[in-house]
């Protein structure tokens, strides 16, 4: 059985410059809801794993066969509350056990569930995030699974008309998971399941809201459903055993929640919850988790990687755990550096004879994810491959062999949550999604090369000169080079001469008394961290080729992006443009040669 479908497109050049992109690999079976595979993998592998948390020293591990017995019966339950298709359920806590019974049970019935991020809950400066959520999708039930760490968020004057349930620590007289697990048999269950087709609503993901309040994205079975086909149709390697992996990305985004638990799904795998994260606090769980389990297929985001290259080059033990067994390798958020892919490639070869498909795509919460992929083997980071089956990618000429990517496809959303001016507005007359990406191509000359991921559009802009800055591209590479010191940056220079940065500290990095000691008004003073910046600087400029690409100034910030005013968002990603409104007058004294927190190059 091969392990990928080479990629095989067709290409119309139409007569404005416009070209499609279309997949000649046909598209599966699909199933009709996410209920189908809990059915087909209960009564294929009932003994096999589905899903494991940590309890302890060992792990809770839940089975197929017992998955799909506690799903139908708080399905039941839910079903007895009057929950279905108008009655959303909105889930607050992480990734867990109940929150995937709770999610498939909610979907056997066609309830929407809508996933939000943690920190919503658990920061009170986050609050108003929560508050939005619930205020647009009012849910007729809300989920977390520990009253006592949720408690401040489940208390909120707004959740007041809300049925709360948890796992434990029930307070306030909140329902207890356990009670709805109890089912009910006085409904018709069979025919609520039945009523449940590829239009109905699966989900509700809410977009990152880099411009403007979250968008609501409409997932339906449908969208789901057909993505897992178009990915399996290009990459049987995914199927050709039970998949396993170990991971940690959050299910209230789509590479976590609707990408990864619907792969192990749909495939009858089995995902083993990493409740670690590639932090310095979190990443020594993320280690223990791959030691217990060795799992076939890896999926994570470039820093991800990153720290654990760092580590395997330490650590042989760790490389055959990680590696040994390792059939897949996908990295998306941004894209990894080479040597970090070089690395893996290195140490999968030491440890297992031979190098893995390695590999990366292309998607949003608009497209259920997926909708290019890389399914054939490229020797380097940076391809988001080709449009995958069923899927037309729209590229839109530009500057320069650049285009914008606009795509069609059974797997994009048909529109927002009670946004009818938003949906309209993100399609073209074509009823193509309007994306704001850009890319290029590999080799002009050959589609099936794949795709290069080439910035947001509406984070470009120009110099004073009138030179168009990449934005995106210049903050990667910025990102690079201060990996080790920052979490992130901001590039800034619109409509100005030089550009800068403003950088966000990476906790460690930086000595406590800088920290505390070297404040002025918000930023570092120079003084204390010139030894950080500018030699990364220098290094940034050794390779940049004008100035749309030499950064010249920076700033440390000492303050890091507040979730409350909106400058970091529910993936833990900073919203730039918030960043460059709230620190208006940061961005100023960046310019000021004479400020004591500017360094220079």
């Amino acid at each position: 059985m091969p392990t990928y479908i080479p990629h095989d497109v067709a290409r119309e050049d139409r007569p404005d410059g416009t070209i499609l992109l279309r997949s000649r690999v046909p598209l599966g079976p699909v199933v009709r809801n996410t209920g189908a595979w809990l059915h087909q993998w209960a009564g294929a592998a009932p003994d096999r794993v589905f899903v494991a948390e940590r309890s302890g020293e060992g792990w809770r591990e839940l089975r197929y066969g017992e998955l799909l017995q506690q799903v139908r019966a708080l399905a039941s339950s839910l079903l007895a509350r009057g929950l279905g298709p108008e009655k959303p359920i909105a889930i607050i806590s992480g990734n867990g056990v109940d929150h995937a019974i709770l999610a498939l049970a909610a979907q056997y019935i066609g309830a929407p569930i809508v996933p939000l991020a943690e920190q919503y809950s658990l920061v009170p400066d986050a609050y108003p995030r929560l508050q939005y959520a619930i205020e647009t999708v009012r849910p007729a039930m809300v989920f977390a699974e520990d009253g006592g760490a949720y408690g401040g968020a489940l208390a909120l004057p707004f959740m007041n008309s809300v049925e709360r349930v948890v796992t434990r620590n029930a307070t306030g007289g909140a329902t207890t998971f356990g009670d709805l697990l109890k089912g009910d048999k006085s409904v018709d269950l069979n025919a609520a399941h039945a009523a449940v087709g590829p239009d109905t609503l699966a989900k509700i993901i809410f977009t990152s809201g880099s411009t403007a309040n979250p968008k609501g994205v409409l997932t339906t079975h449908g969208m789901l459903c057909v993505n897992q086909a178009q990915m399996a149709a290009a990459m049987p390697v995914i199927s050709a055993r039970p998949p396993k992996i170990v991971d940690w990305l959050p299910w209230n985004h789509v590479f976590g929640g609707s990408h990864n638990f619907n792969m192990m799904l749909a495939n009858g795998g089995s995902l083993y919850i990493d409740e670690g994260k590639p932090t310095k606090a979190g990443f020594a769980a993320s280690i223990r988790n791959i030691r217990d389990h060795t799992c076939n297929l890896a999926f994570n985001v470039p820093i991800g990687f990153a720290q654990l290259v760092a580590a395997m080059e330490k650590d042989e033990s760790l490389k055959r755990a990680y590696l040994g067994d390792c059939d897949l390798i996908f990295y998306a958020a941004a894209s990894v550096t080479q040597d970090i892919w070089s690395a893996l490639a290195k140490f999968a070869k030491e440890v297992r004879g031979e190098v893995p498909l390695m590999f990366s795509g292309w998607g949003m919460s608009e497209t259920a994810p997926s909708a290019t992929q890389t399914h054939q083997s490229v020797d380097r980071p940076g391809n988001i491959g080709v449009p995958l089956p069923a899927v037309t990618a729209k590229l839109i000429p530009g500057e320069e062999g650049r285009y914008e990517l606009r795509v069609s496809g059974p797997n994009v959303l048909k529109g927002y949550f009670h946004e009818p001016d938003k949906t309209k507005e993100a399609f073209d007359e074509d009823g193509f999604l309007i994306t704001n990406d850009a890319v290029t191509f590999i080799d002009p000359e050959d589609a099936n090369a794949g795709l290069r991921y080439d910035g947001r559009i509406s984070e470009d802009f120009k110099l004073m000169s009138g030179t168009w800055v990449r934005a995106t591209n210049v903050r990667l590479d910025a990102l690079k080079h201060f990996a080790d010191v920052a979490l992130d940056v901001v590039v800034t220079g619109q409509d100005r001469n030089e550009l800068g940065l403003l950088i966000f500290p990476h906790p460690g990095s930086i000595n406590d008394a800088v920290l505390n000691s070297g404040d002025i008004g918000g930023a570092l003073s120079a003084e204390a961290v010139r030894g950080l910046i500018q030699p990364r600087l220098a290094a940034m400029a050794n390779h940049a080729t004008s100035s749309s690409t030499r950064v010249v100034r920076a700033l440390m910030l000492a303050n890091p992006p507040s979730m409350s005013e909106g400058e970091l968002t529910a993936k833990g990603s900073i919203n730039a443009r918030k960043i460059l409104t709230h620190r208006q007058a940061l961005v100023e004294r960046l310019y000021d040669d004479d400020d004591p927190a500017v360094v220079r190059l």
